[in-house]
């Protein structure tokens, strides 16, 4: 049964319409990512379903309940922005506890919740600790377990870790996954971030320009982007014109195509293939950039060039530029536009 659904939903600024006709169904418990390039509507669409920013039209439903007109306290929503937005004057018990003691709740009550919290986002020895002593990524679990803390219906994060360097958004994003299957809160994220994107969520929705023009799990939406416009966005796929097709595979195959770097081959005489499963082509190397596990070669083949992304197996294993390859394309991972 769907928990949170939008029907319709379309937002204007004077006369720049930023989306129209926005039709969705989230389910209980569910983790889904908002995903889009920059200026795509996707922060403004959360914005919305928080009640922050007004609808023009359309109508927005939290368990069978139309919320449109509802204001943002009103609709049982926890968010979690960018910033932290936590009070630097206070604690991070104090922070948490925020929410708790405007619901003018218990004593005991907002302490036994704190307590729980903290040990939620692992930061039990940072009770008593102000913002100013915790780091990028200890602030943003505070916000978390703030927003968490009121036991909202929804959370709603707004590109929250892209503040953090890389390493700590890798392992934030890793507890906010386990945080919300602990909590089974149905969460709903906003990124523009690919792999985030297909790390954490149950499902994905891909935004452009003002459209969600994809719905689907990680696999799916990485392994069958239904447009040019989504190979190039969430797979770095090897995007060829008919032209090109041609060049490359001659009278075998021809029209507009898109191939992910990961499903050309290079031939190795010591492993058996079933040659019926791929097209063979000889490509050139041009260079290569080492991207830890992964080796990402710039191959020439009849003139046009091709990214190939194979395992690192060490420094013995390179190709050299300047290497003639046999390539080998998997036909069932050619798609056709």
């Amino acid at each position: 049964m769907s928990f949170i659904v939008g029907k319709n939903l379309e937002k204007r600024y004077d006369k720049t319409t930023v989306f129209k006709n926005i039709n969705f169904n989230i389910k209980k418990g569910e983790f889904v990512t908002l995903l889009g390039p920059s200026g795509c509507g996707k922060s403004t669409l959360l914005r919305c379903i928080a009640g922050l920013n007004e609808i023009n039209n359309g109508d927005i439903y939290i368990e069978g309940e139309n919320v449109t007109d509802k204001s943002a306290k009103d609709r049982g929503i926890g968010m979690v922005f960018q910033n932290y937005a936590l009070f630097p004057n206070m604690t991070v018990f104090e922070n948490i506890a925020f929410g708790l003691e405007m619901k003018k709740l218990k004593k005991g009550y907002i302490e036994k919740k704190v307590d729980e919290m903290l040990k939620l986002v692992h930061l039990e020895e940072k009770r008593d600790f102000y913002p100013a002593q915790l780091s990028g990524g200890q602030k943003q679990r505070v916000a978390i377990a703030r927003s968490l803390a009121t036991e909202p219906k929804i959370l709603l994060l707004d590109e929250p870790l892209s503040a953090l360097d890389a390493k700590v958004r890798k392992s934030l994003r890793e507890q906010l996954k386990e945080i919300q299957k602990e909590t089974n809160v149905t969460t709903i994220f906003v990124t523009h971030d690919q792999e985030e994107a297909l790390t954490i969520s149950d499902r994905v929705f891909i935004m452009d320009k003002g459209n969600i023009v994809q719905v689907g799990t990680p696999e799916e939406i990485y392994t069958n982007p239904k447009t040019v416009f989504m190979a190039q966005f969430i797979g770095n796929y090897n995007i060829l014109k008919d032209e090109e097709t041609r060049k490359v595979f001659g009278n075998e195959i021809f029209g507009n195509i898109a191939i992910r770097p990961e499903a050309i081959y290079v031939r190795e005489i010591e492993r058996n293939y079933n040659l019926d499963d791929f097209i063979l082509k000889k490509g050139i190397v041009k260079d290569f950039s080492i991207l830890g596990n992964v080796i990402r070669y710039f191959i020439e083949c009849k003139g046009v060039s091709l990214r190939v992304d194979l395992l690192n197996r060490g420094l013995g294993k390179l190709y050299e530029i300047g290497s003639v390859l046999d390539l080998m394309f998997l036909k069932k991972e050619i798609k056709y536009y």
